[in-house]
């Protein structure tokens, strides 16, 4: 495999004349057939990078998303240092939310921080729509990066309704989500107008990622799993739907993930996936069965396993590969986010052993 100096990966049998829309990461979406299972990682654009933390050295979380030559550099360099099948767009899943007039912050070793969590109708009405012009340096970011990656696709995102909602009442991050599910059994109505005002500004901060250029979004839940199956589909499907649903029609694949959402696997592609998402707990295979044949799965490799010595990770991305055989599709990714103390070099040995792989076993039939 070699990489470009705009970090597109050129391979054996692969043609680099097609662009994007039939690199193996979205044909792996559509479940089309690939010359090997394609891979990236959440949390990629930066975390583990000594270069990422040099370049955001003094410079706040939020800020940085709001620089496109910034966005676009630390987007950038995990596929050059990598060569990752898909980048995806450095941000955060409350940029939208700042954008829609909620007073917050991202505090470091925290997380976001929101100055008046919501509890009232006159807190959901102060959280506005956006169009484009509220996120222009999105749309600029993404054009760059579009430029730039040439075949190699490049993933949007946005935070899900129900996780967006969970900041906003909890007015942080929550172990136990309990403001929110009072909010949810005590005052649904007002609940369902806050997701429902959510889904809105989501799926706008979408379609600005898309109408610049984006291959495929993923619509992150990270919190989902601390639902039931039952108050899942009753006070979050519905707003997800809207989300997923809205975008049947853009041409891209859809990705829909959360945490600990084994039991939710089912419900989370009805909300308008084409690709379920899947964190380490859950086998691939098994959770194919629960997602059923119209969807690809996307996971799962444990990102603690990256500690470990070489010969148990590449065992355990050999499980995962052979599990994903299973599956009508599947794109290899960690079952969450990249550790901060991870060691690169091994992030670039697993892409190179992920393609080795399962390029054999696709010759082999």
């Amino acid at each position: 495999m070699t990489t470009d100096t705009t970090g597109t990966a050129a391979r054996d049998g692969e043609s680099r004349r097609s662009g994007p829309a039939d690199s193996p990461f979205v044909r792996a979406c559509r479940r089309e057939p690939v010359g090997h299972t394609p891979v990236w990682f959440m949390r990629q654009a930066g975390r583990s990078l000594p270069e990422y933390r040099k370049i955001r050295a003094n410079v706040g979380m939020l800020d940085s998303c709001r620089r496109p030559d910034l966005v676009a550099e630390i987007t950038l360099q995990p596929v050059r240092r990598h060569g990752v099948d898909a980048a995806i767009l450095f941000s955060d899943i409350v940029v939208p939310v700042a954008a829609a007039g909620v007073d917050l912050d991202i505090v470091a070793g925290t997380g976001p921080v929101v100055a008046e969590p919501v509890r009232t109708a006159a807190d959901v009405e102060r959280v506005r729509r956006i169009d484009r012009a509220d996120v222009s340096y999105v749309d600029e970011a993404v054009r760059l990066l579009v430029a730039e990656l040439g075949d190699t696709p490049l993933i949007g995102f946005a935070g899900a309704p129900f996780t967006l909602a969970s900041y906003l009442v909890e007015g942080g991050p929550s172990r136990t989500h309990a403001k929110t599910k009072a909010m949810m059994y005590g005052q649904p109505e007002l609940w369902h107008a806050l997701c429902a005002r959510l889904a809105k500004v989501t799926l706008a901060f979408l379609q600005v990622q898309i109408d610049a250029g984006v291959s495929a979004v993923q619509l992150f839940d990270s919190w989902a799993g601390a639902l039931s199956e039952a108050d899942y589909r009753r006070f979050v499907l519905p707003h997800s739907t809207t989300v997923l649903s809205g975008l049947a029609d853009a041409g891209v694949p859809r990705i829909h993930f959360g945490v600990g959402t084994a039991e939710l696997l089912g419900a989370m592609g009805e909300a308008g996936a084409d690709v379920v998402g899947v964190d380490w707990r859950t086998p691939l295979d098994v959770a194919t069965h629960r997602i059923g044949p119209e969807r690809a799965v996307q996971g799962n490799l444990d990102p603690t396993v990256l500690f470990a010595p070489w010969p148990v990770i590449e065992a355990e991305v050999r499980r995962i590969v052979e599990q994903g055989r299973a599956a009508p599709g599947h794109v290899f990714n960690l079952g969450h986010g990249v550790l901060p103390e991870t060691d690169p070099e091994v992030l670039t040995r697993v892409v190179a052993l992920v393609h080795e792989v399962s390029a054999r076993r696709a010759e082999q039939g």
